[in-house]
């Protein structure tokens, strides 16, 4: 019974789901996010309320000219009744845009940024590198494996053939 009591009260408005904010200068009311609110989408063409909800004295002549047959509506009162149910046109909506050259400028911006950071970790964090990246260690290393038949099934020695001292092709 309380839940139904509720209910008819959001129903008829008695609970408002906005909210009210007190400050120093008094009751601030904010937007009522619960509303039907406009929007200029492509993918929504048609949104839930007009552009323009509070229709001045010549919107309102306009509006009432409207419901006479249209071949007397002139061209510009035509694009003003349009601009009255929606604020850009499709075209306009479609019209591209500069924005990509900001994405790719800012994202070349931190590809820059970031190659300079690892060029300055290089010279002066990291050491020298180890000896063991040198060309004598590695071909070493490479013969001891060899010497040792590392892996002879499918692994490093599998490749060798050690009659012919060289890779098998």
């Amino acid at each position: 019974m309380l839940a139904t009591r509720v209910f008819g009260l959001i129903g008829r408005r008695g609970i408002s789901t906005s909210a009210c904010v007190r400050s120093h200068a008094g009751v601030v009311k904010t937007a009522d996010y619960s509303l039907p609110s406009y929007v200029d989408r492509r993918d929504y063409p048609l949104p839930d309320v007009a552009h323009v909800r509070d229709l001045s004295s010549s919107q309102k002549a306009l509006k009432e000219k409207e419901k006479q047959p249209w071949n007397k509506l002139t061209s510009e009162e035509k694009v003003q009744l349009y601009h009255i149910k929606f604020n850009e046109t499709f075209a306009k909506m479609n019209q591209p845009s500069n924005e990509w050259k900001t994405v790719v400028g800012a994202a070349l911006f931190f590809i820059g940024f970031s190659g300079l950071i690892v060029i300055w970790e290089k010279r002066y964090v990291y050491g020298p590198l180890p000896h063991t990246f040198s060309e004598d260690w590695v071909a070493m290393q490479t013969q001891r494996m060899l010497d040792m038949k590392v892996g002879p099934i499918q692994g490093f020695s599998a490749k060798w053939d050690y009659d012919k001292k060289e890779w098998k092709k």
